[in-house]
């Protein structure tokens, strides 16, 4: 599945991952690849994203934090998420 990261300056990231779990006003959820529709708000933490390989921008690359070479975390202050057609697109502060 696809996923764009957009942040007020900038596309924090965007590609292709295997899993994206964000920190949901009711508890962190999890997206794998098909998964059904939602929208939701985001609440302070992390989301975290698994893929067989990234490629982060040099610019944007700080803001990431590398768990291992196919999962990074980025921190977030708060947000909304949509997931449709196997694109998941984050809007975070």
């Amino acid at each position: 599945m696809i996923l764009e990261i957009v942040s007020p300056e900038a596309t924090l990231f965007s590609g292709e991952v295997t899993s994206v779990s964000v920190p949901g006003i009711n508890g962190e959820f999890q997206m794998l690849n098909n998964h059904a529709a939602v929208v939701s708000i985001l609440q302070k933490g992390n989301v975290k994203i698994s893929a067989a390989s990234f490629n982060i921008d040099k610019n944007n690359e700080a803001k990431f934090t590398k768990v291992n070479d196919q999962t990074y975390w980025l921190a977030i202050q708060s947000g909304t998420i949509e997931m449709n057609n196997n694109k998941v697109i984050v809007l975070a502060d």
